[in-house]
């Protein structure tokens, strides 16, 4: 089976950093975990071809004491060899797809940062994600294809807890909000103890549209502000 999808339904196969292990284990005995657990074994029975091959790998790269950002993403890319677990990440040498394009070029435009070399990173974001980015999807697998074909089958219980745990933590983050889906969850978070920003989906149906084109946000130079102000030495976003 190839290595670019998911082969089993089990999360013991699924590391998370240490301090999410206490949320996701209460997840997946709850109900809903079961639940989505259940489905995704039958879905691989039935021979589906499902995407990414590690789910939770946001929770591997970004332990929650580390978290600064989070970006939140709808579901997996539905190509083959595209998703990595990341939201609006794809895997070194694959060819970037619209929305992350428009992602570099409003990062070029807002702080002059070159679009990264290709093939290598390309369109991974993983060194974000080691920078306390959190890229998380809200829905976490789906079949090749199939666009949302997993959505509403349980993961959102699980990271809706994610964004309600990084909102009630003790230190401020920022959270960029792009498109209606992800404007969804403003409400899990305490917009007085947290910067919120938001704007339309980077894809090329929403970029450049009112009322808050994401081409032109300046998204990423409140993000270098911001952490400025939080950590005076930080440069990154």
């Amino acid at each position: 089976m190839p290595i670019d999808q998911l082969t089993s339904a089990d999360p013991a196969d699924w590391p998370v950093a240490p301090g999410w292990r206490p949320l996701v284990d209460a997840f997946f005995v709850s109900a809903a975990g079961q639940g989505l657990l259940g489905f995704l074994r039958e879905r691989l029975e039935a021979g589906a071809v499902v995407f990414p091959p590690r789910p939770l790998r946001a929770l591997e790269l970004t332990p929650p004491e580390e978290v600064r950002v989070v970006i939140l993403g709808q579901d997996p890319y539905h190509g083959r060899g595209q998703a990595e677990g990341l939201a609006f990440s794809v895997a070194p040498g694959v060819r970037l797809p619209p929305s992350l394009r428009n992602i570099f070029k409003e990062l070029e435009r807002d702080l002059g940062t070159p679009p990264p070399p290709f093939p290598e990173p390309g369109g991974s974001l993983v060194l974000w994600a080691k920078k306390g980015v959190l890229l998380l999807n809200t829905c976490l697998t789906v079949e090749e294809g199939q666009p949302a074909s997993h959505a509403g089958r349980g993961w959102e219980v699980l990271t809706d807890a994610v964004i309600r745990h990084i909102a009630g933590g003790d230190r401020a983050a920022l959270f960029m909000l792009w498109g209606a889906h992800a404007q969804g969850k403003r409400a899990l978070i305490d917009l007085q103890r947290h910067k919120v920003l938001t704007a339309n989906h980077p894809s090329p149906l929403s970029a450049l549209r009112p009322p808050l084109p994401f081409i032109g946000c300046g998204h990423f130079g409140q993000a270098r502000a911001w952490r400025d102000a939080q950590r005076p030495s930080s440069k990154e976003i």
